[in-house]
């Protein structure tokens, strides 16, 4: 589900010192106690594949209000149960960008984070030391582009008016190709202004805004109102394309390999239900987590390409390639001070635990 980016990641240290491996926690936010408040509440199903009870300590593990796999996996708490040594707090970000900002700060291990967001830590200047370490999906129209006016019909019409979308997401970079291929400038042209995806909502409906590139729930409220223009299926197509990720810090990864693999191997399961022919239950668990409808739900699964482990190997193979791409052209927005070697996109990429579990 991720550019200037307005917010930078601030590498001060926290309050509460994180010890990278899987260790017991020595302290608890308010917001990660809460967050293990939430995901308390969802339901428990028998764990899908082995237990491993090898892995042991804490994980704070990030997610984002994005249907896909890794809900599948916090509403029936498959984590917990499959790994009944380690203890799991959930935490929600609202953006990848707080993602990356929790990455730097130590705050969290594991989370859901966009491939822009990704291009921008593995960047100078903030040179975040993390992996991505699962393909969540491919995005397609699940990501679009909603005007308000009938009149608006294409990117053009909206010259001189106000488009929302959250910086530093794969929606953001979605909509500044879409401009750059309509000879368009932000700032010039038309003006963009950072919103998360709920405050897009409550500017949309205070006619604030003109139009707005977002994901779902939010995109299906807002084209119940007016009427999706454009969307990433279509900057995909001219060689753009944006993903949801997983994506650890270096050093979690390297001390935990056994829970890699027990929750890589989670995560494919979720997908096997998310393209099969448990397709419906999938969805009801991901209808439990966004607050929504098995039905909503079945519709947001078709703006996306969800891999299994053994397709995510040829993504792997390409994605350092498209990460350096990516960060070429946020350079020329003046969105990445510098773009990184390959080498340094490649080493951000974590294939061993999904190439275990594709066997």
């Amino acid at each position: 589900m991720s550019n200037p980016f307005t917010t930078r990641v601030r590498l001060a240290a926290v309050a509460c010192a994180v010890a990278l491996p899987l260790a017991l926690a020595g302290c608890t936010t308010a917001r990660e106690a809460e967050a293990r408040a939430n995901a308390a509440s969802g339901s428990t199903a028998q764990c899908p594949i082995e237990v491993n009870t090898t892995a042991t300590g804490s994980v704070r593990l990030g997610w984002q209000a994005i249907p896909g796999a890794n809900l599948v996996v916090r509403d029936r708490r498959w984590i917990e149960t499959c790994l009944p040594n380690v203890t799991v707090t959930w935490i929600k970000f609202d953006s990848g960008a707080d993602v990356v900002q929790g990455f730097g700060s130590g705050s969290v291990d594991l989370s859901t984070l966009g491939s822009s967001p990704a291009t921008k830590a593995l960047s100078a200047p903030l040179n975040v030391d993390m992996q991505v370490v699962w393909i969540d999906d491919v995005i397609g129209a699940a990501e679009s582009l909603v005007a308000k006016k009938p009149s608006v019909k294409k990117l053009t019409d909206l010259r001189g008016g106000t488009i929302a979308v959250p910086f530093s997401s794969t929606s953001h970079f979605s909509l500044l190709m879409a401009l750059q291929a309509a000879g368009m400038t932000p700032g010039t042209d038309v003006k963009l202004i950072n919103l998360s995806p709920d405050k897009i909502l409550a500017a949309w409906n205070g006619n604030e805004v003109d139009a707005a590139w977002v994901w779902d729930p939010v995109l299906s409220e807002l084209a119940e109102h007016g009427h999706v223009i454009t969307g990433s299926q279509e900057t995909a197509e001219q060689g753009k394309p944006t993903f949801d990720l997983e994506g650890a810090t270096r050093a979690f990864v390297d001390a935990n390999p056994s829970f890699m693999d027990t929750w890589t191997a989670l995560q494919d399961h979720a997908v096997s239900l998310l393209t099969g022919t448990d397709q419906q239950s999938a969805a009801q668990s991901v209808a439990v987590q966004l607050g929504s409808t098995p039905e909503a739900v079945l519709t947001q699964l078709k703006g996306y390409t969800y891999p299994r482990a053994a397709a995510q190997l040829d993504l792997l193979a390409v994605l350092p390639g498209q990460l350096k791409a990516t960060a070429e052209f946020l350079a020329t927005q003046g969105e990445v001070d510098a773009v990184s070697d390959l080498s340094i996109y490649r080493a951000g990429i974590y294939p061993t635990s999904i190439e275990k579990v594709a066997k």
